[in-house]
């Protein structure tokens, strides 16, 4: 599904719509047919267009797909985004088509070649013509019934094609299945949420449309006096209720597939939650998925997107109930931006369950007295958060897809409330709420609410997703306590950063009173901000290869060319390392500020038929390690060999490094092997090469290669994704946690799978956070924090090493004894363990003399050993810093 359509739509001007209308031809009659082969004498696809009937002299251009093999299908109508026609979608409709489903789509009232005055998905004009549709598709050969007049039918489509998906499925009970994307629940709550005109937005609807002649007149007039008052009325609001597919939300009782932008001012993911809860309460299954993009730009995952709504047409269609239809929530994370080619990083996560926009609230104290806020003459000069319309394309649709955009707020045009600097990151996952008490020298305020991540030392603050949240507070003269629901968003706040409350006067995008007034605001309690623990990251796997692919290929031709040109040529082999799969010397890489080092004076060694973990917590410089050895980025200092030859983007030699990212995904509808045959292909590389046949082997997926990917297990997916890896056999393989996600059997496989590619002499580098797994399927280990290596060496010798004593106690130890015996001479640590005491000695200490002072402490030994587990090693060596 193509989600920058809708978007690009918004922004189309009346003067290429009224020029498309000239250039129509409305065919006359039932319609003139014409069938397009998709290609060549044996198409995959059929195509006929139709112009139809409507009633009351409306006429609806369609088209209208089916796949080429005989029998009866499921049907699918797919919308169109408003501003938009039939064409936007007709690749994706192809797909659809060729996927074995009857695929209808047509031009909304009012859009493309199709007659009549646009009702904004009016229940007696657009959602009529849509079950005159399905009355059409009853009466096809191709396509599958239930029952006479009843097709199989699902209605998918973004913005405004997803509500027309929702309504229908409302007003029509010969809906089977739905999948609406970045589209409303409430219209009247997205224009004038919480009694707030979106004035830029609203504009664009009736510019995209055309210009207000092209509506229906009750909406031109009603568009023109909100407009003109700057305040929507209850008239407006029930006009756009009628419109809206709450109206009927209790009477949706199908299957629904709900896929919402985070970066959207427009319908914003609080829309899908109403949405959610609805249609849930009926009884019917729904799905939440929050994608990278939306209405103000970011990333759409159109491929990802368009995978899943298949999936969830077979399983709710064709009643195929072994597709995977992915997990009841997902939500896509950004990690920063690849240094190789300047795109988002995008990550998974997902939960069995949706957890709603205000799961395990945590209380944020803030700190801020009462505050004045000036509402200025003629609300100018505004605040800006969002600029809608102007983020689809460029450098701000890449900031969008990172949370970052352009904010400003005017000094005394607004009220600040932080909070201390945080003590650990903070996962926000929802809509955060505050209370506040507003008094004003008016009657009315409007105020704008919105949460900044500030950065340490009130560094850059950052408004994740441009949402503010305006609220109108009616008799306010007296004072008011209001507690406000700011958006929802998934943000991740980094300790030492604050959060800071801002209520603002005025919005660029909103409608603000304009005669002059003086709000005076003050905080009522703490903010409580949802951070939904249930959702984990990477939980699921991202069928993303088929835009990560091109991308990878882009990066590799990129470093290919850069090297080219720098003329300087590389160190030479060293003949006396042509045999060693890894070598690091004094490696080290500074952040981007230049003030601190992620990779500090790294070195160590792998040998052929290791399987090495590299350890440590969170900020040890694990990935940046990852990320210069694949050649990804530069070192500031140090080298990096391998099998004798020094790394650079480029360096042929990687060609014998596999490496396996979290979050490889694949084609669904194509079986495992043909999934690999393709990605192969792809690199351009011989067939004879990949040792495809060894690589499965190694894997161990048997009879599954056959089978569509679709309905493979989380487990399987990870084992051809390592599968892919391992094309080509590559001497060095490289595994970025490979067991994310993973039940407890699925993870003894993967560790079989490691252990048997070793086998055959070759060398495995496995980063992960399971220490037990690791200690089980590693032969070495490579620890770090901060950058540096704590210890390397075999499993055996860290874990049994004789400078960390297990020390047994009949009862447990209390914290002031363990400080004491930490502060012991010869001590170098020692932590509290369930059974005691895990102590490491320094270099003069030794076990007689500990056993002689923790007798003079008191302690009550029982027993002195050596450890014996990864763990312990672990936190004896990282100590609290993990």
């Amino acid at each position: 599904m193509d989600l920058r359509q809708p978007l690009r739509g918004l922004l189309r001007g009346p003067r290429r719509l009224l020029a498309a209308g000239a250039a129509a031809v409305v065919l006359a009659g039932a319609g003139t047919w014409t069938v397009a082969a998709a290609s060549g004498d044996t198409p995959a696809v059929h195509r006929a267009d139709q112009v139809m009937a409507m009633g009351g002299g409306v006429r609806v251009d369609t088209s209208y797909f089916t796949p080429a093999t005989p029998g009866r299908h499921p049907a699918v109508l797919l919308g169109h985004g408003f501003g938009g026609s039939k064409d936007d979608v007709r690749a994706q409709a192809q797909d659809l088509a060729g996927d074995g489903y009857a695929v209808l789509t047509w031009s909304a009232r009012g859009f493309g070649r199709s007659t009549g005055k646009i009702g904004l998905n009016d229940p007696k004009g657009e959602v009529a013509d849509v079950s005159r549709l399905i009355d059409w598709l009853a009466r096809r050969p191709e396509v599958r019934l239930d029952k006479p007049g009843d097709p199989r039918v699902g209605i998918t489509g973004a913005s405004y094609g997803g509500a027309i998906a929702l309504l229908t499925a409302g007003y029509d009970r010969r809906v089977d299945a739905i999948a609406p994307a970045i589209t409303y629940w409430n219209l009247a709550d997205a224009l004038f949420p919480n009694g707030v005109f979106k004035k830029l937005w609203a504009g664009f609807f009736i510019n995209s449309g055309g210009g207000c002649a092209k509506f229906e007149p009750a909406l031109c007039r009603m568009y023109e006096r909100v407009a003109e008052s700057g305040t929507p009325d209850d008239r407006a609001r029930g006009l756009l209720e009628q419109r809206s597919p709450s109206a009927v939300g209790d009477r949706i009782k199908v299957p629904t597939l709900l896929v919402q932008g985070q970066t959207d001012s427009l319908f914003p993911l609080n829309q899908a939650d109403a949405a959610a809860r609805a249609i849930r309460a009926g009884g019917a299954p729904v799905d939440v998925d929050w994608i990278a993009g939306g209405h103000d730009g970011g990333d759409p995952e159109q491929a990802r997107v368009q995978a899943r709504v298949t999936s969830w047409f077979d399983r709710y269609l064709k009643d195929d109930r072994g597709a995977d239809t992915g997990p009841a929530f997902r939500v896509t994370r950004t990690g920063g931006v690849d240094s190789t080619d300047g795109a988002a990083q995008l990550r998974g996560a997902s939960a069995g369950t949706y957890p709603g926009l205000h799961s395990a609230p945590r209380d944020i104290p803030l700190s801020g007295g009462v505050q004045r806020v000036a509402n200025p003459a003629g609300a100018s000069p505004p605040a800006v958060s969002a600029l809608p319309g102007l983020g689809t394309g460029g450098g701000l649709a890449q900031l969008s897809a990172l949370g970052v955009g352009v904010s400003l707020d005017f000094p005394g045009q607004y009220a600040a409330f932080r909070s201390a600097p945080l003590t650990r990151d903070l996962r926000v996952t929802g809509a955060p709420t505050a209370t506040v008490h507003v008094t004003s020298t008016t009657d009315d305020a409007v105020l704008f609410a919105k949460v900044y991540d500030v950065g340490p030392d009130g560094g850059r603050q950052v408004l994740p997703s441009q949402l503010v949240t305006p609220l109108r507070v009616t008799g306010a003269k007296a004072g008011k306590d209001v507690t406000v629901t700011l958006p929802a968003i998934d943000h991740e706040v980094q300790k030492g950063h604050r959060l800071s409350l801002v209520l603002a006067s005025t919005d660029l995008g909103y409608a603000s009173p304009a005669a002059p007034a003086t709000y005076t605001v003050a905080l009522k309690g703490d903010l409580k901000v949802p951070t939904a623990p249930g959702v984990s990251t990477a939980a699921a796997p991202l069928p993303s290869w088929v835009w990560w692919l091109p991308l990878t290929g882009a990066a590799v031709a990129l470093a290919l060319l850069l090297t080219a040109r720098r003329r300087t040529a590389a160190p030479a082999p060293d003949p006396e390392l042509a045999d060693v799969p890894l070598e690091i010397t004094g490696l080290s890489k500074k952040y981007k500020n230049g003030d601190a080092y992620s990779v500090r004076d790294l070195s160590f060694r792998v040998e052929k038929g290791q399987v090495l973990g590299l350890l440590g917590p969170n900020g040890a410089g694990k990935t940046t390690t990852l990320r210069m050895l694949m050649g990804l980025i530069r070192p500031d200092g140090g080298e990096i060999r391998v099998f004798g030859h020094a790394i650079r983007p480029g360096a042929p030699v990687l060609s014998r490094v596999g490496a396996f990212v979290e979050g490889a995904g694949f084609l669904p509808h194509l079986s495992g092997r043909e999934n690999l045959e393709l990605y192969w292909r792809a690199t351009g590389r011989p067939a004879e090469d990949a040792h495809l046949d060894e690589a499965l082997k190694i894997a161990g997926l048997g009879d599954a290669l056959a089978r569509a990917v679709r309905t493979y297990s989380q487990g399987m997916r990870q084992r051809l994704a390592i599968a892919q890896a391992m094309l080509g056999l590559p001497d060095l393989l490289i595994l970025d946690e490979p067991t994310n996600g993973l039940d407890p059997p699925q993870i003894r496989e993967m560790r079989e799978v490691m252990i048997r590619y070793a086998a055959g002499g070759r060398t495995v580098i496995v980063s992960s956070h399971l220490l037990a797994e690791v200690e089980e399927s590693c032969t070495h280990l490579v620890m770090m924090d901060r950058g540096r290596l704590v210890q390397a060496g075999p499993v055996g010798e860290i874990t049994g090493s004789g400078d960390t004593l297990l020390v047994g106690t009949a009862t447990p130890v209390e914290e002031p004894v363990a400080e004491k015996v930490a502060a012991l001479p010869g001590v170098a640590s020692a932590l509290r363990t369930d059974d005691g005491l895990l102590v490491r000695l320094g270099p003069d200490g030794t076990a007689q003399r500990l056993v002689a002072e923790l007798v003079r402490l008191d302690v009550p030994v029982t027993s002195v050993g050596p450890h014996r587990r990864l763990e312990d090693a672990f936190l004896t060596l990282i100590g609290g810093s993990a």
